[in-house]
């Protein structure tokens, strides 16, 4: 990816702003953080009987959340990113929800959505999911078993190209065996089965899709004006400014306890604090450092901590973007990769960008999912060892300019940014400095989040800075890392980590799978398909008028048909009811 000429001036020339000798004193910030997550502990009960005000079964309100980005699609196989997660989240349902401990093996703790029962066979290689006969679409049809059938079609159609494909690859088919029956069946006993069925799919309405040929229904009107059965109903969509929803006041589980819910398009961060701090929005999914002394000196918004199942990394892409039959120039050698890996001091970067809210990342997932984060050694900061690799690899800087080269090619390449992450630009930029040292030059290039998300589904790209959000258990990296993972995009291919990631999965031995795992994660940190930068932190902030159930690790919206206000404190926005949203200040 080449920037325009005035990306490469602003990057080149322009710090980020609020780093380096505009930061604060990080003991100061240090102080801030460590006070304000000592409240957290305060607002963990949040959702408790008991508080004032608290009386069960209100509802009304509304949300405003403000979002750095606007999604590209609510089409559920498409979407991408917590913004649209979120709103499809609440518009569509699934046919039965993980519980709170995130179980992924068997169906222990699974909660009935769409499904009311369901009955395994003696063979453990079927499933047959009953409908809840109450269960409608927002325009009034009911759900039938052909919607599972159908969106099991659309969920693994090429054309279509959901992220989650590659995580249905043990599902052999779905049948309707009645109008209320869906029958998953199985090609192998796998502890993840149940999961697999219930979990990466959000039903469809087939009698609104299936006339539309599949390569055209993530293009159709359905895609920015969704149907679905969730306890909130889709409202509207103003490009560049806000979605709403609204509660589903006929949905067979209970409508949602608030009114509606907004997305408010905000691309600029410092924009987004703005309007928070107004009182013009009541949620931010993500806090910067400098922003805690101004929360702390605002009653109005507490933080909530979020224990987010997500990891960043520097993704290397091992295609060249030229011409994906041929290896990378740079990344195609795992020596370079290696050295690129050594050569930057992750631990620094992650105390100057985020300080007490971040950790070393040590793999691909987060340490939360990892089963012994003990048991695999990470590769060092070591520049010495760096430069001596990239010398055997025959990478010299032959003509004394700072960069090395090879057969007249330099050691460069560009790590792409979104433009929304100013975390993730901040990172950028360091790692260029660090790479200064061992003669690699690094270029960061912002892009807009739904440019870099298709460049990189087209391979054209060297590398990009981006993170996971995972789902529970480890059963992502089959999606994200495998050979045959759909959202695999730096093209890594590694027979021994798949055969250990495959392993593990299957495995009903807990141990041994804890085993499959330590060599899996090993041998990713060995082959550096990625340099696996930062885990972070992460509180988000909401109003203080809103008592909400403890947030889920998997999607802090997976329990917002359950938020609601506090009677005693609405707002004026709070008491529109559900009509007309207009400006809802």
């Amino acid at each position: 990816m080449r920037p325009d000429s005035r990306f490469r001036s602003l990057l080149r020339d322009r710090p980020v702003a609020g780093f380096g000798g505009a930061v604060r004193s990080r003991v100061a910030r240090v102080a801030v953080f460590v006070a304000a997550i000592g409240a957290l502990g305060a607002v963990q009960g949040c959702g408790d009987a008991g508080k004032p005000g608290d009386t069960g079964g209100e509802t009304g309100g509304t949300l405003v959340v403000v979002v750095p980005a606007e999604p590209a699609t609510l089409f559920p196989p498409q979407v991408i990113g917590t913004q649209g997660g979120a709103v499809v989240g609440a518009i569509f349902d699934r046919l039965a929800d993980i519980g709170p401990a995130l179980e992924t093996y068997g169906d222990a703790g699974f909660q009935p959505r769409l499904a009311r029962t369901w009955r395994w066979a003696p063979d453990s290689l079927s499933i047959a999911f009953t409908l809840d006969s109450a269960a409608r679409w927002h325009d009034g049809a009911p759900v039938r078993a052909a919607d599972v059938v159908y969106t099991f079609r659309a969920y693994t159609n090429d054309s279509i190209g959901a992220d989650s494909r590659s995580l249905l690859g043990n599902i052999d088919s779905v049948t309707a065996g009645d109008a209320r029956t869906a029958t998953f069946w199985f090609k192998r006993r796998m502890p993840q089965q149940f999961y697999d069925a219930a979990y990466h799919m959000y039903i469809l309405p087939s009698h609104l899709l299936d006339s539309i040929p599949m390569e055209r229904v993530g293009r159709s009107a359905f895609a920015r004006t969704p149907v679905g059965s969730g306890r909130f109903r889709f409202v509207r969509w103003e490009a560049g400014q806000r979605i709403e929803v609204m509660a589903d006041t006929a949905n067979a589980r209970g409508r949602a306890k608030l009114d509606r819910v907004i997305w408010s398009i905000t691309p600029d961060f410092g924009a987004a604090t703005v309007k928070l701090f107004a009182g013009e929005a009541d949620f931010l999914e993500t806090v910067r450092p400098e922003n805690l002394a101004q929360l702390a000196a605002t009653p109005s918004l507490r933080l909530v901590m979020n224990p987010a199942l997500s990891y960043n990394f520097v993704a290397l892409n091992q295609r060249d973007p030229a011409d994906t039959t041929r290896p990378h120039p740079v990344f195609g050698d795992s020596l370079v990769r290696r050295a690129l890996a050594m050569g930057i001091d992750r631990a620094r970067l992650v105390r100057n960008v985020l300080d007490s809210l971040g950790a070393v990342a040590l793999g691909p997932a987060p340490r939360a999912l990892i089963p012994d984060t003990n048991a695999f050694r990470q590769l060092p900061f070591d520049p010495a060892a760096a430069r001596a690799l990239l010398d055997s690899a025959g990478w010299r800087d032959t003509d004394n300019d700072g960069v090395r080269d090879r057969n007249g090619r330099p050691l460069a390449f560009d790590i792409s940014v979104p433009n929304s992450s100013p975390n993730r630009q901040r990172f950028a930029i360091l790692m260029q400095e660090q790479y200064k040292a061992i003669g690699v030059k690094a270029s960061p290039v912002l892009l807009d989040i739904n440019a870099l998300i298709e460049r990189n589904a087209s391979l054209r790209f060297d590398s990009y800075l981006g993170g996971l959000a995972t789902s529970p258990g480890l059963v992502g990296v089959r999606q994200t890392w495998m050979s045959t993972g759909a959202s695999n995009e730096v093209r890594y291919r590694s027979r021994a980590f798949d055969a250990y990631a495959d392993s593990a999965l299957s495995s009903f031995d807990a141990e041994k799978s804890r085993g499959y795992w330590t060599r899996a994660f090993q041998q990713a940190v060995n082959d550096v398909p990625a340099i696996w930068l930062y885990e972070q932190r992460a509180p988000v902030v909401l109003h203080t008028r809103f008592i909400v159930p403890p947030l889920r690790a998997d999607g802090w919206w997976a329990d917002l048909a359950d938020w609601r206000v506090d009677p005693a404190r609405r707002l004026d926005r709070d008491r529109l009811g559900l009509g007309p949203a207009g400006g809802a200040r």
